[in-house]
């Protein structure tokens, strides 16, 4: 288990941004232990390209794994979590753990959601994925900051997202995805909240690169 490294840019700094009266904060959600909001008029585009669990830049609390595959001539075997381990640590209570599939069509986008008080855990099994994160989390050192994690069975990662982290994917290239992802309570339309995928001031870059 590894968790990612947000490191502060040292000049236009999340913290500076904060404290800052000329950037606005679009408030989203409350609760009595996270308050969520998006930054006005945001830098956009896809943010910090997470390559590996040691890339510098992470959204605080986000951690990666990779997975380990196992093919041969029948096709292939990957083992997705064990519940109390590894990144599924603190998934111990079985009753409240739910495990769920989504397939989805190539460019299909699913975005912007998040949790107030949900972990996700996410485990891309088919096809690539274009996964977005944006930290809504008002008091953390990285509230404002996108990571774009590029994954699937040419990158096997896991991700765990900690609640107030908004996120979503698009489906890359030309073959249907499966994402099989693990809850650490069962679905709760109280604890879910959504956001356009194209928010004005989120601007996150869906499109494909050019360049």
């Amino acid at each position: 288990m590894v968790g990612c490294s947000f490191v502060p840019k040292s000049t236009g700094t999340v913290q500076s941004v904060k404290s800052s009266p000329r950037r606005e904060i679009r408030r989203v959600a409350k609760t009595d232990l996270l308050e969520l909001g998006i930054l006005r008029n945001g830098s956009g585009g896809l943010g910090t390209i997470i390559r590996s669990q040691t890339t510098p830049g992470c959204i605080a609390g986000l951690q990666l794994a990779p997975l380990q595959v196992h093919p041969d001539d029948r096709g292939f075997f990957e083992e997705i979590c064990r519940l109390g381990q590894d990144l599924a640590q603190s998934f111990t209570v079985p009753k409240q753990v739910q495990v769920s599939a989504a397939y989805s069509y190539p460019g299909t986008v699913k975005a912007i959601h998040f949790h107030l008080r949900q972990t996700d855990l996410w485990t891309p099994v088919l096809g690539q994925f274009q996964v977005m994160l944006y930290d809504l989390r008002i008091d953390s050192p990285s509230f404002g900051q996108v990571n774009t994690i590029y994954t699937g069975l040419l990158r096997p990662l896991q991700i765990l997202i900690p609640p107030g982290v908004g996120h979503g994917y698009k489906v890359l290239g030309t073959d249907p995805a499966l994402l099989v992802y693990a809850t650490d309570q069962f679905y709760d339309p109280s604890d879910e909240g959504r956001i356009p995928w194209n928010d004005p001031d989120i601007r996150y870059d869906w499109e494909t690169q050019r360049k």
